[in-house]
């Protein structure tokens, strides 16, 4: 039976077994239940969900026979309605389907059943225990339905609406509060837009009102600015309209009041805050929740912090004792008490402030700035080492993992303002730790606080101290690169090959060990570790070092164990040729694997042999990666069908090729129920075949999508955005058409966006495009029109409207910030680095750098150097909290930059994407003043350098040091070195290492990277086969010359042979190498290769070459290849070759007799299960049909 995908519905199933409506029973209205008979009049009517509605109705309190659907048909034909089956079908399915795709209508429905109606359909939203409503051998899917209407763009914006208009009056306010709860939280807050607390219940039972308002407090952090104060407002109204209060002198605010209020209490003003009654507010204080609900507080300010604790200080609780600061949750980070604070007690606090670093934004950089000031005027209450250790044990860094460049420079920037903050603290603390004390002999017990010691200060410890306080160390999170090099080889100072014993205690510090260390060790203590915890640690390893424990691995000989334990993204560090010589792997070990596409390619077409089971590899992992068109045409219609899910659920595992092929064959196999999204993957003219019935459906289906991944071709997406405008006929109607239209919101043309979005769907639309990663400059002056047309110029904004306006303020120029970073620099500072996907443009960041610096410090050096009087040089609060912006200094402040302040900033000022050439060699000179000439130079200084080691000459290049393969990786993985530089750094490695090119392993020349494209021919030709080939990977993603890459092509056919015998896998692994094929071996190449090409090695064949492509290949390259070609190589084509290249970007079918000519337009044949004339069927396909109905299975 085919498997083909189609939605049934309910009055199919009632008269299947009887034909056509001719069977006659009695005609009698009594014969037929009056439930039943208003069903059926409802179906003569057209009201077929009310219809539904009354069978759910009639089968929840009757039984249901065999005869009932004999009755039915009779009553139809009482009433001379004669029904065919299909044509019933057509209309049920059809009705159905449009209040799916106008939810609008489904809401104008639901206003329009009975109350008893209304009343199921609200219970079928709830969670019933009887899911499956069973009607003889029909089952219907209750929970499947309410799953999928719930998740169905503008359904559930229907339900919410309904819910608040019409479901307090027939149904338990509770079960109406649990729908709404269920709705909002499926809409991540959306649907919370400022007007819906106008239409809220204000006379609601005080459990109902309690249990909406948890639904509130949960979605907090997902309502904006403006509708958190409208939801405020409405609980408060609630609250003091049911408040004992008789008068204004008397606080509406009681302990239960404040419980309710949850995270709102924040909204609270200063003067109601200090009205609480000392009764009330211990009363609040003494429920055990209380510090649960403190503890959530993450935006208070620190004005009405001050006033909660002064209300707790006038109740029966003494904020001294250690019970209350247990209780204070978030409001401990404010505590002012410090007068004569005992030891004991300062623990206590410490330990409860580590909860400070959940503070948000300006709350948490006010905060640490006033714990600074306090803490440094009462740290004589600090002097016993108990007390000093406790404080540095619980005061904080924020919650983030290891300390990486990466993770830093998405910190928000006000976020960075407490870092900073916090690591001044620990830094001065940290001195009077030492106080009469070694740092050897306090190490163990500073915790976290050692993240602020110097490179000299770590260099100053022994390594029996780092061993001593290891288990202390392995748990710091806030470690640099250098500093973790530096302790780590510390640690290891006595061991001349690590173990796993040693290697297993280390944690975060793994990454610390040489790539030559981890070579070193022995196989079966490396097999140790990756089954050991410390394996958590391993992704953090560079992929030299990965390298390095393969090799070792691999050189034991028992490659499959081996390869067996490596987990999650370290195994795309295998090479084909290691794959290709073990095949013993099945689907249970792949399952947790990250898999390039080469081994991917590779290990499906090695298990297909083994498995008739599709499902068994295409659920494992990420081995769908590796299905070819071949595979995919292989599949009989019924297969294809049954399995297309996995492919649907792992779309963003799928090249733009396997998309086609997946699109190709179901316009073969099923073209009457394929997804409209896929119709995007094939050529523009299908786009016409969407018919003006089906557009809600296209554009629901494409908005679930990626547009971008599916559509690589400018042209071709402009037709299908042509066919979206036609669609929407230009114009977004209503915060529906938003719902519907979902992520193409954010490639709708700006004429579109400033003139084409009613005014009531704006709101909802601005909710969608904060989620728009690149919006084209037309498309953001269009917002910004708007954004002024609606709200005015900023400096009339409010701070709500600035909060709710974060991601568009780049939007803005400098003149019309300068307001906002004047009235409002939290927010500024706080909404900096949001923006999603993009580095901020340079006006913006001149705003920020500007703000930062008119709220620091500018006091001139006491001792200024040459050149530097006057100047204000940038101090590490401002490098911290600048990150990106820090691209705003001029050359002369980083000169004049003190010594203390570079030291502790390189790594930070290294990270910086926008430095110009002039910014980095000012820093280079900078740190040729500190650490002296590069001969000189440790590998941690270099590593810490970053980009400022781009800044290097060739002459200093080949003074450093570059023994280390580690030292080198860290260079290589800058891309805009020079041929000269690059030269350096291969001339440095191999004579401080003292290795020759023939002895260089795997792991070198995967650290050497950029640095092996300056190898010449005769260079190439000595590195050791046995070491190229398990690397030819990563030696396949470098963009070397033509004549380099030739030279590695030749080594490529010693690994997988002459050319003509390579396999997608090998093509795929190859990368940039294949773009060393000769003209003669690239005309070779059967055309069904050419889609496995990477995009990078279309790049890199010369123009010359890729002439020499025939039609085929080239109309074969299939659609991400062809967007690869560039202007250069378009260039040298024929007009037949470039009409090839046009058929690859459409995604044509290369099976030509499959592919209509470009003059037809094609259509679709009905399937064999509709109706002839009937509506194509496409809701299965959109993950929201109505109505999901089963057969029962008779064996």
């Amino acid at each position: 039976m085919s498997q083909e995908p189609r939605t049934y519905f309910l009055f199919l199933f009632l008269f299947l077994s009887h034909g056509v409506a001719s069977h006659r029973v009695p005609d009698s209205r009594q014969d037929l239940h009056p439930l039943l008979q208003k069903m059926a009049e409802e179906i003569i009517d057209g009201s077929y969900l009310n219809a539904l509605l009354d069978l759910i109705q009639f089968q929840s309190s009757h039984g249901w026979t065999a005869d009932l659907s004999h009755r039915i048909l009779a009553y139809l034909n009482s009433r001379n309605v004669a029904f065919t089956i299909p044509s019933l079908q057509a209309a049920v399915e059809h009705h159905l389907e449009q209040r799916l795709y106008q939810p609008q209508k489904l809401l104008e429905d639901l206003r329009e059943t009975d109350a008893q109606q209304f009343c199921t359909a609200m219970k079928c939203l709830l969670e019933d225990k009887k899911d499956l409503l069973e009607l003889e051998d029909i089952v219907i899917d209750l929970g499947e339905i309410r799953k999928q209407a719930l998740q169905s763009p503008g359904v559930n914006r229907s339900l919410f609406l309904i819910t608040l208009e019409r479901c307090f009056q027939v149904l338990n306010s509770l079960e109406c509060v649990e729908i709404l709860g269920r709705v909002l939280r499926g809409s991540s807050g959306s649907l919370l837009q400022l007007d819906i607390a106008e239409k809220l219940p204000r006379d609601l039972r005080e459990d109902a009102f309690k249990n909406l308002s948890a639904v509130f407090k949960d979605l907090y952090d997902q309502t904006s600015a403006h509708s958190q104060r409208a939801l405020y407002s409405w609980m408060t109204g609630i609250l003091q309209t049911s408040s004992k209060a008789t008068d204004d002198s008397v606080s509406w605010v009681s302990a239960e009041n404040l419980w309710i209020l949850g995270r709102y209490m924040v909204h609270l003003s200063f003067e109601e805050i200090v009205k609480i009654s000392p009764l009330e507010i211990g009363l609040f204080i003494s429920y055990d929740n209380a510090t649960k609900l403190l503890d959530t507080v993450y935006d208070i300010t620190p004005e009405l912090a001050q006033a909660f604790l002064e209300r707790i200080s006038s109740s029966s609780f003494d904020v001294r004792n250690t019970s209350t600061i247990h209780r204070l949750g978030l409001l401990v980070c404010f505590y002012d008490d410090l007068d004569l604070l005992d030891a004991a007690v300062a623990q206590v606090l410490l330990h409860q402030m580590i909860k400070c670093s959940h503070l948000r934004g300006f709350q948490a950089g006010v905060q640490q700035m006033w714990k600074l000031s306090r803490w440094e005027g009462n740290l004589q209450n600090l002097e016993t080492p108990e007390a000093v250790t406790a404080f540095f044990h619980f005061t904080l860094l924020p919650p983030s993992g290891h300390f990486s460049i990466a993770w830093y420079t998405g910190v928000h920037i006000s976020d960075r303002n407490t870092l900073f903050l916090q690591l001044q603290l620990k830094a001065h603390l940290l001195d009077i730790a030492m106080e009469n004390q070694t740092l050897n002999e306090t190490l163990g017990s500073l915790s976290d606080a050692v993240v602020g010691l110097t490179h000299s200060q770590l260099e100053s410890l022994s390594p029996e101290a780092v061993h001593g306080a290891m288990s202390t160390l392995n748990q710091v999170s806030g470690w640099t690169k250098s500093q973790v090099i530096i302790l780590s080889a510390k640690y290891l100072a006595h061991e001349k090959v690590p173990s796993f014993y040693n290697v297993s205690q280390m944690g975060v510090l793994l990454a610390g060990i040489g790539t030559q260390a981890f070579y070193g060790m022995d196989c079966r203590d490396l097999l140790q570790v990756l089954r050991s915890t410390v394996s958590l640690h391993v992704s953090d390893l560079s992929p030299a070092q990965k390298q390095g424990v393969l090799s070792k691995m691999i050189e034991a000989g028992d490659t499959t164990s081996g390869l067996v334990e490596i987990q999650g993204a370290f195994f795309k560090e295998v090479s084909l040729f290691d794959l290709r010589r073990e095949p013993g792997f099945n689907t249970t070990v792949l399952k947790e694997k990250e898999l390039r596409r080469s081994q991917a390619l590779f290990l499906y077409e090695l298990l297909s042999k083994s498995t008739r089971r599709p499902e068994e590899l295409l659920s494992t992992g990420q081995l769908v990666k590796g299905v070819t068109c071949s595979h995919i045409d292989a599949m009989s219609a019924d297969s294809f069908l049954t399995h297309f899910h996995y492919f649907e659920n792992n779309l963003s595992l799928l090249s733009p090729y396997q998309v086609n092929c997946l699109a190709w064959k179901y316009w073969e196999v099923s073209r009457s129920s394929m997804p409209p999204f896929l119709l995007t993957a094939l050529p523009a003219r299908y786009l016409a075949s969407v018919p003006a019935s089906q557009c809600v459906p296209f554009l629901i289906s494409l908005g679930k999508s990626q547009l971008d991944s599916l559509v690589l071709d400018s042209h071709k997406k402009n037709s299908v955005l042509r066919k979206v405008q036609q669609c929407l006929d230009n114009f977004i109607a209503d915060e529906y058409a938003v719902d519907i239209v979902g992520k193409l919101l954010c490639h709708l043309p700006a004429a579109v966006l400033h003139r084409g979005v009613s005014t009531p769907a704006w709101a909802t639309a601005l909710h969608g495009l904060r989620d728009c990663p690149d919006l084209s400059p037309e498309q953001k002056a269009a917002v910004r029109l708007r954004l002024l047309e609606q709200y005015g110029l900023p400096q009339n904004w409010t701070a709500e409207t600035t909060k709710d306006l974060g991601p568009f303020l780049v939007l803005f120029s400098a003149d019309e910030l300068s307001s906002v970073a004047t009235k409002f620099p939290d927010i500024l500072q706080q909404t900096a680095s949001k923006i999603a996907g993009t580095v901020p443009p340079q006006e913006f960041l001149w705003v920020v750098f500007d703000s930062v610096r008119n709220n620091s410090e500018k006091s001139p050096s006491s001792a200024p150097s040459p050149g530097c009087h006057g100047v204000i040089a940038p101090s590490s609060g401002d490098i911290f909290k600048l990150a990106e912006a820090n691209a705003c200094w001029a050359p002369q402040d980083l000169l004049c930059m003190e010594e203390q302040t570079f030291i502790r900033s390189v790594e930070l000022l290294g990270a910086v994407r926008g430095f110009s050439l002039p910014q980095l060699m000012t820093l280079k000179e900078k740190a040729l003043q500190v650490w002296d000439m590069p001969s000189y130079w440790k590998e941690y200084h270099i590593i810490s350098l970053g980009r400022i080691a781009l800044a290097l000459n060739e002459c200093e290049l080949q003074q450093l040091d570059l023994s280390s393969i580690d030292t080198v990786a860290s260079l290589s993985r800058q891309t805009e070195w020079t041929l000269g530089q690059a030269k350096s750094i291969l001339q440095g490695f191999l004579e401080d290492s003292g290795y020759s090119i023939q002895d260089l392993k795997s792991f070198h020349l995967v650290g050497l990277g950029t640095a092996l494209c300056t190898m010449n021919v005769t260079e190439i030709s000595l590195i050791k086969i046995s070491e190229f080939r398990v690397v030819v990977a990563r030696i396949g993603t470098l963009l070397c010359s033509t004549h380099v890459l030739a030279e590695f092509k030749r080594k490529a056919e010693v690994v997988f042979g002459h050319p003509t015998k390579w396999s997608s896998s090998v093509l795929q692994e190859l990368g940039t190498i294949a773009a060393g094929l000769t003209k003669e071996e690239l005309q070779m190449l059967d055309k069904d290769l050419m889609p496995y090409f990477q995009p990078s090695a279309i790049k890199c064949l010369p123009d010359e070459i890729f002439k020499e492509l025939s039609m085929e290949q080239i109309a074969s390259l299939g659609p991400e290849n062809a967007a690869a070609v560039t202007p250069a190589q378009r260039r040298q084509l024929s007009m037949l070759q470039l009409q090839s290249l046009q058929r690859a970007l459409d995604g044509a079918n290369t099976r030509s007799w499959l592919d209509t000519p470009p003059s037809a337009s094609p259509t679709w044949t009905p399937s064999s299960g509709s109706p002839p004339g009937g509506p194509v069927t496409w809701g299965p396909w959109l993950g929201c049909p109505l109505l999901v109905l089963l057969h029962k299975t008779m064996w």
